[in-house]
């Protein structure tokens, strides 16, 4: 009984944390440390109270601190904000070793596309409406940067079925 409930609310943390990092990252082109560091609490506890075992952890575990390194990399070289080399491997660890290259190369791919649309975006004149909302012309203006937050969200959702969480409650 823990088993299936620990998975499901496994399965709503993660995906409702994923939802809120993009709108808030989106909207603040922040990702905060708490943010991060729920899910990687969340994780800890409810990866063995949904009947993971450890080795299927541990690789999660392992496949994540690589993927941080990277994303780490990736910040101090200045390509990718922190929060986003945050949350990218933490990302990894819940979907999975068998899910981290399908992660990375849909969040990639939404990447791009929120970019290309962000880039269109800026060329244009900003509405009034628009120009007072503070998140909308932060967004707007050509030296803000690309709140990939946003793109990993739903990168996320679109694997997260296909995940040993769902897989663990079917």
């Amino acid at each position: 009984m823990i088993s299936t409930s620990a998975t499901w609310l496994a399965f709503l943390v993660f995906a409702g944390t994923m939802t809120y990092a993009g709108v808030k990252d989106l909207a603040t082109m922040t990702i905060s440390n708490r943010l991060v560091g729920f899910l990687l609490v969340a994780f800890a506890v409810l990866a063995p109270l949904a009947g993971l075992d450890l080795s299927t952890i541990w690789s999660s575990i392992l496949v994540a601190s690589a993927v941080l390194a990277c994303t780490f990399a990736f910040f101090a070289l200045g390509w990718i904000g922190g929060g986003d080399a945050k949350l990218l491997p933490v990302a990894v660890l819940w979907l999975g070793p068998a899910l981290a290259l399908d992660f990375v190369v849909y969040a990639s791919l939404l990447g791009a596309v929120l970019t290309l649309t962000l880039l269109q975006f800026r060329r244009v004149p900003l509405p009034v409406v628009l120009k007072k909302r503070a998140w909308s012309s932060r967004l707007h203006q050509p030296q803000s940067g690309i709140p990939y937050g946003a793109a990993m969200a739903p990168a996320a959702l679109l694997l997260l079925p296909e995940s040993h969480w769902f897989s663990a409650l079917l």
